[in-house]
């Protein structure tokens, strides 16, 4: 009888895969966009465990609260903008559309309303590349250098999100790592299935530690680890694709 491999478990789901949502104040997503207009005022700067970059909590006018990642610079008692009309200022809220090109964002929406999908992470930003006004279209360019559509009504905050350099600090302990991953619901430490025994994972076992061999996409739970349904792999397969271009 083998071993449940690591797959399988997170498959499975559990309560150490569990992201520990309780520990944090509030999903962090604009308000709905009826509600998103006039001006807010930065009351506190969080730091909420498991997530990447600072909060902030901000209050409106009316009186509704929500989080958002804090630009960096932001400041506590900090008067931002919100939805239309608003200036190109650093952790103001504006609708993608009205936002000149070349400007940094960040807590893009995808969709109008959906609270925020692309350039969440500390130290990151998205570009306003262009508009297509006739197609209710904003072009982006993402951290990642790809470049995509989005809803032209949908909203994003000016500025790059605080917390930039996190990753350049080393862990230097492990402890470190592990109180980090537990605090994202990470598995640690993981260990490489090639350095297990044959019962304990598909790529366990042998004199010698090898490559991993391509399994099919209909391979069932236990098996399909490691180059799932690869079409093309080794030198040769570059090589060929290289004659091919020329």
């Amino acid at each position: 009888m083998g071993k449940r491999i690591l797959v399988q478990r997170r498959g499975r789901g559990g309560s150490q895969f569990r992201s520990p949502s309780w520990k944090r104040d509030g999903p962090v997503r604009y308000l709905p966009l009826e509600a998103t207009s006039g001006r807010g005022y930065v009351v506190e700067l969080l730091h909420e465990p498991g997530l990447n970059a600072p909060v902030a909590r901000i209050v409106t006018e009316s009186g509704a609260e929500f989080f958002n990642y804090a630009a960096e610079g932001l400041y506590v008692g900090q008067v931002i903008e919100m939805g239309s009309g608003a200036t190109p200022k650093a952790g103001n809220i504006m609708i993608l559309g009205e936002i000149p090109e070349g400007t940094m964002i960040f807590n893009v929406e995808k969709r109008a309303g959906d609270g925020g999908k692309y350039a969440r992470s500390s130290g990151t930003y998205a570009v306003v590349v262009g508009q297509k006004p006739e197609e209710n279209k904003t072009i982006i360019r993402l951290p990642s250098g790809r470049v995509i559509e989005v809803d032209a009504r949908g909203r994003a905050t000016v500025g790059i999100v605080a917390g930039g350099g996190r990753i350049e600090k080393p862990f230097l302990k492990a402890g470190k790592k592990y109180h980090r991953a537990r605090a994202k619901a990470w598995k640690y430490p993981t260990v490489r299935g090639k350095a297990m025994s044959p019962y304990a994972h598909p790529h366990g076992g042998g004199s010698h530690q090898k490559g991993g061999t391509p399994v099919p996409k209909t391979a069932p739970p236990g098996q399909k680890v490691g180059f799932i349904g690869s079409r093309c792999t080794g030198r040769g397969c570059v090589r060929a694709r290289a004659q091919q271009k020329q």
